[in-house]
């Protein structure tokens, strides 16, 4: 997989890796599915939910 990146849509991410969700689900976002989440980049989740972008990043992108 590509490196996830603070621009990466969420969607793209649980298309590729689905495995990655209970990482969101973490963060305190549950919602995978609805349409805010399809369409939000890592950063603007981040964001939201008052978490540090680079270290939900370091943690999406650790195999």
């Amino acid at each position: 997989m590509a490196e996830i990146t603070r621009e990466t849509v969420i969607a793209d991410i649980l298309n590729i890796a689905p495995e990655k969700a209970p990482l969101f689900f973490e963060i305190g976002m549950h919602c995978l599915g609805c349409v805010m989440a399809s369409g939000e980049t890592v950063e603007e989740a981040c964001a939201v939910h008052g978490v540090d972008v680079d270290e939900f990043l370091a943690k999406l992108n650790a195999e």
